[in-house]
């Protein structure tokens, strides 16, 4: 038999009771609150209860809701439309043949929808950061856009100019024509923690003025494709039509733009990604003054460095970002950087995983130099590296590809204590040492047929001899550079 509701009352409430005390229950809901901090936190009733935050969201939405606005944005009149140029006319609604069409086709409409530019709109949500008209949005939302609509808090709509937008970053800069608008409170990414709550605040399915609160799941998330900036995770629901909206503090400041979600069915599941608005900040000021967005670069391949590498190089934690490859005619190359240094910090700063580099370096705009914190056989350097524009380099190099017609003067030889078998070939006037075996300590390291090992730590290796004599030097946790395909990456050989 189901217990009356008043019994869930009951037992709810002698829960509250029990949990904070009855003096604390007024703060369970939000009757206390700041203009600076709308949370609460139920005292500590002894030495083993943690203290709890407890957000209310409402003066939140009261004070900041009008920063945040709707967007519409229409299609280009060329691009508007069946893309494909297939007629899908033809065939009648419930035609098995159109379900399967629909899916091959890109932007295909269904049947009897009106094929003009306004059904395929784009809407999301934006945010304005100064009082002239400039607004901040996703640039996915406006990408390829010539009609773009704004509608503020109160109603009021406006035309916007696409100042500029960066698909990198996946951040635009829009402008309207409005003085004395409301502007968000620009808050610091960097000082947000895992656990701590947030809020979103857009138009998800279209449905304007949407508020949904979550906490802060990771930082710096570093997804793919996407190098130059390091993601907030949240478990804050995020659907279509939030895209370009603020993620706000406890306090009321912006920490992130809402860009992204991991998901299966489409909608929310749970997981979805902000980009920091320190990031997003400096590209808006790019594309404001210069149009465009120009980021420094240094010319490396950089590999995580695991807990088996850092112990292979002598580091006493797992952190930085091991350089597996320099690029002929970089700025690395040209400051000195050696494949097999690990980068620690960047003008001071720690490079806690090898994802934090390029947006650290990228931060930068090309031409300014920065100071790299450098491990280096056992000790730490300094380095000034003068950067260069994100421009694709030449990687150079020559493949060597492991068929027989590019070998000869083939020797096989093994390294018992490694579970390694090996050949030293000649290719392209070139001597090559090659994996043709590998098993135990070399099968866990993840060696594989094919490889061609390239260095042990910083020691190139080039033959038998010099394999052994690096071999003998490392100890039993070897750094080994291998070239796999077109690759070239670091492998931890433990030999314990």
């Amino acid at each position: 038999m189901n217990k009356p509701a008043s019994s869930y009352l009951a037992l709810a409430t002698a829960a509250l009771f029990a949990l904070g005390g009855c003096d604390k229950v007024d703060h369970f809901f939000g009757n206390s609150q700041t203009d600076e901090t709308p949370v609460q936190r139920i005292e500590p009733k002894n030495d083993n209860t943690i203290g709890m935050l407890l957000p209310d969201f409402a003066q939140l939405v009261q004070n900041e809701g009008a920063t945040v606005v709707n967007i519409q944005a229409l299609p280009n009149r060329q691009n508007s439309g069946n893309e494909s140029g297939m007629d899908l006319s033809q065939f009648p609604e419930n035609d098995p043949f159109y379900e399967f069409f629909k899916r091959l086709v890109p932007n295909m409409p269904d049947i009897g929808q009106d094929d003009s530019p306004e059904s395929n709109a784009s809407f999301g949500s934006g945010f304005i950061i100064s009082a002239d008209g400039y607004i901040l949005t996703n640039a996915h939302v406006v990408n390829g856009m010539d009609n773009i609509k704004v509608m503020l808090n109160d109603k009021r709509e406006y035309s916007a100019k696409l100042i500029g937008a960066d698909s990198q970053s996946d951040v635009a800069l829009l402008k309207i024509d409005a003085d004395n608008l409301p502007t968000i409170k620009v808050g610091n990414a960097h000082d947000l923690k895992p656990g701590e709550w947030v809020a979103a605040i857009g138009a998800p399915f279209g449905f304007d003025n949407s508020v949904t609160a979550g906490i802060v799941s990771a930082k710096g998330r570093s997804l793919p494709n996407e190098n130059y900036t390091p993601f907030i995770q949240t478990d804050v629901a995020i659907n279509p039509g939030n895209s370009g909206g603020p993620l706000f503090n406890l306090k009321g400041q912006v920490v992130g733009i809402n860009s992204q979600i991991y998901s299966r069915s489409g909608g929310f599941m749970g997981i979805s990604f902000a980009i920091p608005i320190d990031v997003a900040m400096n590209v808006a000021e790019q594309l404001k003054t210069t149009g465009k967005v120009q980021r420094g670069q240094l010319g490396v391949i950089i590999q995580e460095v695991s807990y088996a590498l850092a112990q292979s190089f002598g580091l006493e934690k797992a952190g930085g970002a091991l350089i597996a490859r320099v690029l002929p005619n970089s700025p690395a190359a040209a400051a000195g950087l050696q494949t097999g240094d690990i980068v620690l910090s960047v003008n001071g700063e720690e490079v806690r995983a090898s994802s934090d580099l390029p947006v650290m370096v990228g931060s930068f705009t090309p031409g300014n130099e920065v100071k790299l914190g450098i491990w280096r056989k056992d000790k730490q350097i300094d380095i000034s590296v003068k950067l260069a524009s994100v421009e694709p380099l030449n990687a150079g190099g020559k493949i060597i590809h492991d068929d027989p017609a590019y070998q000869d003067d083939v020797r096989n030889f093994s390294v018992e204590e490694a579970g390694l078998t090996l050949q030293t070939r000649i290719a392209g006037g070139k001597q090559l040492v090659v994996v043709t075996g590998a098993a135990g300590a070399a099968e866990r390291a993840g060696l594989k047929r094919g490889d061609q090992i390239l260095a042990i730590g910083q020691t190139a290796v080039e033959d038998e001899t010099t394999l052994r004599n690096a071999l003998a030097k490392s100890g039993k946790n070897v750094p080994l550079l291998i070239q796999r395909n077109n690759d070239t990456v670091f492998l931890a050989l433990n030999l314990q």
